[in-house]
């Protein structure tokens, strides 16, 4: 039986989701257009909409298509396939930013600001120490437990193929933790993944070595980063405003003030809340107001040094640190390299 696949609504208003990963979606199913009607069911879009390059969908109608594709296959390996599918070249401006990326840390970086720009209802937190680096994916709403595995595996695909493209061999190193029990399928796990996997994580989380991702991309250019970048922030400011998370108004309202400027106390009073219920709904986000800032100045700070010849005492003021060395410590935790030791090194690997 056909059911509406309901999630929170907050996630369900703007449509920002791409409309060819579903057209993707039902080519891997096998579906000639006169079976469109039953994968659109209960999303109001009509095939001619469906077929155009120009439609985009709101998570409700995304995950209505998901749910309704698992009703037309009985394959359990749909996930996997699904996302083998999903190459850089399908993700727009943001697949540009990824293949251009320096290394596969940088590319990770700019994935946890600009993801929910195509898929809505994701979001990336990015953890890193000296040693390793963890990536945590959360969803928005509830998910029927059968979408999130296809989501899941997708992710995990999607994430090999891009870091196979970047470090130009296979993360056989990383460990990808599902968010669920040990599924009956589970030999399809070592079939399609090329590295360690486990079960019954809080949510869909992968890690795996700093050196890992620090191997410069042979791929890396960067004319085409900072295009695919000024692209990306384009297709960020196009949104809505009115976005529904905490962790996005705050996005906006840092990247529509000088950088660095904004307070704690000022961004709370502009959401009209206290700084006290900004710091908890971000907590529920899992991230911080630092997080957040932090996120935002370290993208700027790596495109001055490795896209113009600013000092650094210049691009600490228009970052608005201090002096240039507060933004030395600062970059120096972001990077675990000082401005100027990624600077050269980025241009040794360019020569």
């Amino acid at each position: 039986m056909m059911v509406a696949c309901v999630i929170n609504e907050t996630v369900t208003g703007q449509a920002c989701i791409p409309s060819n990963y579903s057209r993707i979606l039902a080519r891997e199913l096998g579906l000639q257009v006169r079976d469109l009607p039953r994968l659109l069911l209960m999303t109001q879009l009509s095939v001619a909409a469906f077929k155009s390059e120009d439609t985009l969908l709101t998570a409700q109608q995304q995950l209505q298509i998901l749910h309704n594709s698992l009703s037309l296959t009985d394959d359990l390996e749909i996930g996997f396939r699904f996302g083998k599918r999903l190459t850089p070249a399908t993700h727009g401006a943001l697949g540009a930013l990824l293949n251009s990326s320096t290394n596969l840390l940088v590319g990770l970086q700019a994935l946890a600001v600009f993801l929910p720009t195509r898929i809505s209802f994701l979001r990336l937190a990015l953890i890193q120490t000296k040693q390793r680096v963890t990536l945590k994916v959360h969803h928005e709403g509830n998910l029927y437990s059968e979408i999130q595995q296809m989501v899941s595996e997708a992710i995990a695909l999607v994430f090999c193929e891009c870091a196979e493209f970047i470090n130009g061999q296979t993360v056989d190193d990383a460990t990808i933790s599902f968010p669920y029990a040990a599924p009956s399928n589970q030999a399809l796990y070592e079939k399609n993944l090329p590295c360690a996997f486990a079960f019954n994580a809080d949510v869909l989380t992968i890690e795996l070595p700093l050196k890992s991702c620090l191997i410069q991309n042979a791929s890396a250019n960067k004319e085409s980063f900072a295009l695919a970048f000024a692209q990306c922030e384009k297709i960020r400011a196009s949104l809505s405003t009115n976005k529904s998370t905490t962790t996005h108004q705050l996005q906006h309202l840092l990247l529509n003030h000088a950088l660095g400027r904004l307070t704690e106390d000022e961004a709370a009073a502009m959401l009209f809340i206290s700084k006290r219920t900004l710091a908890r709904r971000l907590q529920a986000e899992s991230t911080s107001f630092r997080q957040v800032q932090d996120t935002i100045l370290s993208q700027h700070a790596s495109i001055y040094l490795r896209q113009s010849e600013l000092s650094n005492d210049a691009i600490a003021a228009l970052l608005n640190f201090h002096d240039s060395s507060n933004f030395r410590r600062a970059f120096k935790r972001w990077f675990n390299l000082t401005p100027s030791a990624y600077r050269a090194l980025y241009k040794d690997r360019l020569h």
